[in-house]
């Protein structure tokens, strides 16, 4: 059984109250329960659980429930909730998160890739893989589709009237002056 007090209080206002769960709560058993437990109290409007992270949200009308409602109920059902063979623990390390399988998964993809290339291409396809070169290129991407968005505008409007149009000229001259620096950086 978990005991209340491990249950962490991050952000409350009205009609909104988020926690954050212990690692004992972190299972998709438990979360069921929760969710349909505290859905079912009046004025409740969504619940919203994240158990890898073990963030709990509700929102909820002020005028058919409260913070104390709410919380009467999820301590009620500690009790009962079904416990996970074992506990899902909280990341140790960011080696353990999301975003870094990620990162992981493109590293493999890019040895693959070096390794597929023939003997003479892999200098370029290596560089091709940085990380700078991939930014670079999706910049290079983004500047074009503004260019090919914004085209008409440009010949038919803003060159015509230049005075008129400073903001947009200001805002062009400003984009490329910060691509140019990430480019030098």
């Amino acid at each position: 059984m978990t005991d209340a007090s491990a249950i962490e209080v991050l952000e409350r206002t009205a009609g909104y109250l988020r926690l954050r769960l212990p690692p004992a709560l972190r299972h998709p058993a438990a979360g069921a329960t929760i969710e349909q437990s505290l859905a079912a109290l009046p004025g409740v409007q969504r619940v919203t659980l994240l158990s890898s992270e073990g963030r709990l949200a509700v929102r909820f009308d002020s005028r058919a429930s409260s913070h104390a409602a709410i919380a009467v109920r999820l301590k009620s059902l500690l009790a009962e909730l079904p416990q996970a063979e074992t506990p899902a623990a909280a990341p140790a390390s960011p080696a353990a998160t999301p975003a870094s399988s990620l990162v992981e998964r493109v590293g493999e993809i890019r040895e693959k890739l070096i390794l597929a290339a023939p003997e003479r291409f892999r200098p370029l396809v290596e560089s091709a893989t940085t990380e700078k070169a991939v930014t670079n290129f999706f910049n290079d991407i983004v500047a074009f589709y503004l260019i090919k968005v914004h085209w008409d505008l440009i010949v038919n409007r803003w060159i015509k009237d230049p005075v008129k149009y400073g903001n947009a000229w200001l805002t062009v001259f400003y984009l490329v002056f910060l691509l140019i620096r990430y480019r030098k950086t």
